[in-house]
């Protein structure tokens, strides 16, 4: 399906985006901590909400 050239250049590729993915996530860590306070209760919420729905398909499917 894909060659050996693709392979190694998307494991190349992958490995350099998570390297500078968290390397900018932790140059900005203080600015989310400033910034970003209690958007846990967001996602909390958030995944409560998708998990309600998946839960209203199961009963009445």
């Amino acid at each position: 399906m894909f060659t050996t050239g693709q392979l190694i250049f998307g494991i190349l590729f992958f490995i350099a985006f998570v390297i500078v993915i968290v390397f900018q996530y932790r140059k900005d860590f203080q600015l989310h901590k400033k910034y970003y306070k209690g958007t846990i209760w967001i996602l909390l919420a958030f995944l409560g909400f998708i998990g309600m729905i998946s839960a209203i398909k199961f009963i009445f499917m």
